[in-house]
């Protein structure tokens, strides 16, 4: 039965037909590893051509060590393939069509990578900025090519699609280092304004993390209805101070100005009655009787 089963598989014609695709098995190995040695050797040069062409570190890291990896990878497949005698024109037909109705799938994500280009390319922001956007505000801790990552003041962990980013009005605190508080704070009428100045800005002062250079400033806003409304601008180093900041300018002007009897005057509505005609009195009079109990 062993002899009969050799005599059926042929080992010699099997063998001949491995070492005829020898040559077409080595060909496609030093296509695979030769194309890969050469990724290997440019991969450091393109990262260094791109950075000197000002793209972001992140957007280098994905162009070489993503794109351009899977991409030559693909293309020594492909190649080795050929080598080996498959259809590789029909393989690309049949790939391109199933690209095209994924593509239509996955609309949505290819806009956000289109976006997360868009992002690289203008640099609106970059990791570690603070930023309010889509009605979040918070430290950007990663940037990918579909979504961008903000961890909030309270903490939690946003991640935004890019596109949605694109598409919004965004402020970046931290683009130009410095950041200006505006905090408002009202006086009485009565009160003298240089000297609510001069005790606003020692309070301000004394408060952690407010710079001196450039220096805060007090300045009248307006008249109000009330009180006249005076905003207080202290300079931080670092917008995630921001929040505490504020809070803490708060708190030392209203000590400030309590301690040096300076009012901040309730929201009131003051009337003055100039002059009132007798046939008025004698009306209000008659009313007046009308609305008693009788005697």
């Amino acid at each position: 039965m062993l002899d009969q089963i050799l005599q059926d598989l042929d080992l010699t014609a099997m063998a001949t037909k491995a070492i005829e695709h020898i040559p077409a098995v080595l060909a496609g190995l030093v296509i695979l590893f030769g194309l890969w040695a050469l990724f290997s050797l440019t991969r450091k040069p393109a990262k260094r051509a791109l950075g000197r062409a000002g793209l972001a570190p992140a957007l280098i890291g994905l162009l070489v060590d993503s794109l351009l990896r899977y991409t030559v990878l693909a293309f020594a497949v492909v190649m080795a393939l050929d080598q080996f005698g498959v259809n590789v024109g029909a393989a690309l037909a049949g790939l391109g069509i199933a690209g095209v109705a994924i593509g239509f799938a996955a609309q949505d994500s290819v806009a956000n990578v289109i976006s997360g280009f868009l992002i690289f390319l203008d640099k609106p922001f970059q990791s570690g900025d603070w930023v309010d956007v889509v009605d979040h505000q918070g430290r950007v801790v990663e940037i990918t090519l579909r979504s961008t990552r903000i961890r909030t003041p309270s903490n939690t962990y946003v991640v935004i699609p890019n596109k949605m980013i694109i598409d919004q009005v965004l402020v970046n605190h931290s683009k130009h280092g410095e950041t200006r508080l505006n905090i408002p704070i009202g006086i009485a009428y009565k009160e003298y304004i240089p000297q609510a100045r001069e005790v606003l800005l020692q309070a301000i002062n004394g408060v952690d993390h407010v710079l001196q250079d450039p220096p805060p400033t007090v300045v009248v806003m307006e008249c109000g209805d009330s009180s006249i409304n005076l905003e207080m601008r202290p300079w931080i180093g670092d917008a995630n101070h921001g929040a505490p900041v504020t809070a803490a300018v708060v708190e030392a002007a209203k000590l400030a100005l309590d301690e040096a009897g300076i009012e901040i005057p309730f929201p009131h509505l003051q009337l003055f009655v100039d002059e009132v005609k007798r046939p008025v009195w004698e009306g209000l009079t008659a009313l007046n009787r009308q609305g008693r109990p009788n005697a």
